[in-house]
């Protein structure tokens, strides 16, 4: 430690000065040293965010339970981070390679939803801009293009919504195939049935 005649000081802000003037030389620039062996509260004592962030930092590689006054979201990234710094070789690939398969979902999932939508935007717009013109010549062009594009609108983003929800069912029901998932567990995941899996994919 810095000082041992003051058991409690150990947040200590350091700043550049200059030695004749006793001026900070330069006052944007400080510097942060905590000595850690002197922060010595438990965790009933912890009140501020500091506290706790010191107590974590303090107490990480020896805690066996994450302690209830870390439960903060906060604090989450912190402990997942130290439960995979305790992996071996082994278990780091697994979860690299899981982790890796995660976000290749979440890409299909993204691209296929997107697709979808417009898909069925752009088709549902057509179907209304046609409505909408047959009932114009019978009530009154003007009309007619209004309700036409209305419901042509809703009825896009409908058939949108449905065929994004579908191919995204369809592009999680590919993965799981490739990853040696039987039809039937795939089907019961997804809400397709085993013939929409085994004609789609």
């Amino acid at each position: 430690t810095f000082d041992d005649k003051d058991p409690d000081y150990f947040h200590h802000e350091v700043k550049l000065m200059d030695t004749r003037t006793k001026e900070v030389f330069y006052d944007k620039l400080t510097f942060i040293y905590l000595e850690m062996p002197k922060f010595t509260k438990t965790e009933d004592q912890l009140v501020t965010m500091f506290d706790k962030w010191l107590y974590a930092i303090r107490h990480l590689a020896t805690l066996l339970n994450r302690p209830k006054a870390l439960y903060e979201k906060v604090f989450e990234q912190l402990f997942t981070a130290a439960e995979i710094a305790k992996f071996n070789p082994e278990e780091l690939m697994e979860y690299e390679d899981s982790l890796k398969a995660l976000r290749d979902w979440y890409s299909v999932l993204s691209t296929a939803e997107n697709k979808g939508f417009a898909q069925g935007k752009e088709e549902g717009r057509k179907e209304g801009i046609e409505e909408g013109m047959a009932k114009g010549i019978e009530e009154g062009m003007a009309k007619g293009i209004e309700e036409g594009m209305a419901k042509g609108r809703e009825e896009g983003m409908a058939k949108g919504r449905e065929e994004g929800e579908k191919n995204k069912a369809l592009a999680i029901a590919k993965q799981m195939l490739a990853d040696g998932m039987p039809a039937e567990s795939v089907a019961r995941y997804t809400n397709l049935t085993v013939e929409e899996i085994r004609r789609k994919t």
